[in-house]
This record gives C-alpha cells, structure tokens and sequence, in this order.
C-alpha cells in the first residue's frame, strides 16, 4: 500500500498533475513492485505566498511524500528515489534541485484499509522487495 502527496505552487503544479502522477506511479511499479492498479495520489497545490522553499530553489519547487508499508529494502527506496528525480526531469523538466522525496514508513498494523487492520489484508502484491 502506498499514499502519495505531491506539494507544489500551484500554477506550475496544476498543468502537470496528470504527467506527473504517471510518473510516480510507473516508478513505484518498477522500483517496488506495486501493481498497476493501485494508485493513491493526492496533489496540494499552493498559492506562492503559501509555500516557503529555500534560495536555489524555482517556483517548480516540488515535494514528493510517500507513506507505505514498512518492509522495502534500502536498495529498493533507493532505486524509487533515482528513478523519480530521473524521470521528472526527463518527462517535466524539472530540475532535481526542485525536487525533494520523503519516504514515510509504518508497520501494516498502523492502517486501516477496507475495513481491516492493515496487517489482515490479503495482498495481491510483495512487500518486502
């Protein structure tokens, strides 16, 4: 199981949205094994005044959050991680210096999916990758 949110000034962020969330996704699919189908996006964009972000940084300045289940391996993350700062710039041109990814990662117990403690499910995929 993954949740993505994707945090962005919004005038840059909203013509991309489609695009990018074919990117995240297709790198969670190879870098982690999730099925095609299960994607879980969610997009934040803000007005300018609302999102602070460092000197060096443009208004492309994204932020990638990713909660899921413990139990990828380092390499794993790490692949998840080369693959999205690659293909955003590839397919958005943006700048991996306008990107930064978080990783959040809780035991299955910690979710509630489909009226059941994460950890009962019956998942049609591998986690520990």
């Amino acid at each position: 199981m993954g949740q993505i949110k994707i945090y962005g000034v919004k005038d840059r962020l909203n013509p991309v949205k489609e695009t990018l969330s074919d990117v995240i996704h297709s790198c969670m699919v190879e870098a982690l094994g999730f099925p095609e189908d299960k994607r879980f996006h969610r997009f934040f964009p803000m007005e300018k005044e609302d999102f602070y972000y460092a000197s060096g940084r443009t208004v492309s300045y994204t932020i990638i959050e990713v909660s899921m289940f413990e139990g990828r391996s380092a390499e794993a993350k790490k692949q998840l991680i080369r693959l999205l700062f690659e293909r955003i710039q590839d397919k958005l041109s943006i700048s991996s210096e306008d990107i930064e990814i978080t990783i959040f990662e809780t035991p299955m117990h910690n979710w509630g999916i489909r009226g059941v403690p994460g950890d009962e499910l019956a998942l049609p995929y591998k986690v520990d990758v």
